[in-house]
């Protein structure tokens, strides 16, 4: 919950690749320090690898994991993976020798030493982050959302992700940046945690308020199977 009193919301922050190397400390380069531990930058994007470890092309943003080997990968400037389960994204984080941020890790980056309830700050700034964009299964079924209870198929269907104005490619809403520097913490794609039995947090690219405010946004109505078009994920790991 919110202090009765707010705080001053932080300045705005532009993103700075060069200060994120400078302070990369003894994380990986895409990734940046977040107390005891580090967390990636970006929501997560995946490789397909070979039976011998190499890059064979990058995975679609649109489709499930399916039977390949996988590897999480964090960066700017690309469309985030939807469509993988807690389980998907937890074997892609482990393939890159990380794995998925715990609750508090994943809090703490999100809100910050001050504890704000957005990544930016106390208050919800319009426009900041991708949190009111396109509704994408009114464009690709032409009927609203709200009009029936969507399958699984309809929400796992690939053109979703395609639809302009819909999911964001990562670090596009650079007002959307933490105080250590993470990106889309709030907003864009659902991000899996390590909870058991499966939890989502940030909300998406329509919702950022429904199931709590901004970084308190707690999706725990789907198991560790679960995915659909707006389910992704990003990478913790140890310092």
């Amino acid at each position: 919950m919110l202090a009765s009193c707010e705080q001053a919301p932080r300045p705005e922050k532009e993103f700075n690749e060069a200060q994120g190397q400078e302070t990369a400390g003894n994380c990986p380069s895409e990734m940046v320090p977040n107390g005891s531990s580090c967390i990636d930058r970006y929501e997560a994007h995946v490789e397909e690898l070979s039976e011998e470890g190499a890059v064979v092309r990058v995975h679609p943003a649109n489709k499930p994991a399916g039977k390949a080997k996988l590897r999480a990968v964090s960066a700017r400037g690309v469309l985030p993976q939807a469509h993988f389960s807690q389980l998907d994204a937890s074997a892609a984080c482990a393939a890159a020798g990380k794995r998925l941020c715990s609750k508090q890790e994943w809090l703490s980056a999100c809100m910050g030493r001050e504890q704000t309830a957005f990544p930016y700050g106390t208050r919800r700034r319009t426009g900041a982050c991708n949190d009111a964009a396109v509704e994408p299964l009114a464009v690709v079924f032409a009927r609203p959302a709200s009009s029936e209870t969507w399958g699984f198929d309809t929400m796992n269907d690939p053109r979703l992700q395609l639809v302009p104005g819909g999911v964001a490619r990562t670090g596009r809403f650079h007002r959307c940046s933490s105080e250590n520097g993470t990106q889309d913490m709030v907003g864009n794609l659902h991000e899996w945690t390590a909870e058991p039995g499966g939890t989502m947090r940030g909300g998406f690219y329509l919702d950022t308020s429904s199931l709590g405010d901004g970084c308190r946004y707690e999706t725990t109505g789907h198991n560790e199977h679960y995915r659909d078009y707006s389910t992704g994920f990003r990478c913790c790991g140890d310092r």
